[in-house]
């Protein structure tokens, strides 16, 4: 069994593709198929798999496994999510602007004055743009929308990321953002 140190979710399995094993996955990569070039995938249980073929079909891929040969055992994949170590991920091939989702959590968001606003716990995308969670002590998470407007700056190496909490609307007002206070609860009236 491999226990990933720093896993990178790279697919989510879904329904079997007909009856010789393969399955339906939604891969998370900029370029769908290039799902198997990352190395032998993980998933949380400690099970790997190596991807034989790979082909696109409307919005997800159609996947074959070594050791997955039958309807059966293709079903019981349903809902499984794989992973790969963050290591595999080819840094190299970044432009000095670009990263990985992956890297922004730990980050911890503060406004231009210093205030924190938690830290970055995910990176979703609904549909209508990509959002941030931000989850500070004490507190329930936040979503923010990931735009120039409300992310200002995005620093890897000093663990932080610059925000606007008027555009992020974590504020009403600019005369809003001196009276938020993340690290402490509001009491109940």
């Amino acid at each position: 069994m491999t226990k990933l140190e720093n896993p990178v979710l790279m697919a989510t399995i879904g329904g079997a593709q007909g009856l010789r094993g393969e399955v339906r996955a939604k891969a998370y990569t900029a370029d769908p198929t290039a799902l198997g070039d990352y190395g032998k995938l993980h998933s949380m249980d400690g099970r790997t798999f190596e991807v034989l073929d790979i082909r696109e079909m409307k919005n997800v891929v159609v996947v074959r496994f070594r050791g997955v040969n039958d309807r059966d055992a293709a079903e019981a994949l349903n809902g499984l999510e794989l992973y790969i170590e963050r290591d595999n991920l080819p840094d190299e091939e970044l432009e000095e602007d670009e990263f990985f989702y992956a890297d922004l959590e730990g980050l911890e968001a503060f406004d231009d004055q210093g205030v924190s606003y938690g830290t970055v716990t995910g990176v979703f995308d609904f549909g209508a743009g990509d959002l941030l969670e931000l989850k500070g002590p004490g507190k329930r998470p936040v979503l923010i929308p990931f735009s120039e407007a409300s992310v200002l700056d995005i620093d890897l190496e000093g663990g932080r990321i610059t925000i606007d909490p008027l555009a992020a609307g974590l504020v009403d007002t600019e005369d809003d953002s001196a009276k938020f206070t993340p690290d402490t609860p509001k009491k109940k009236k």
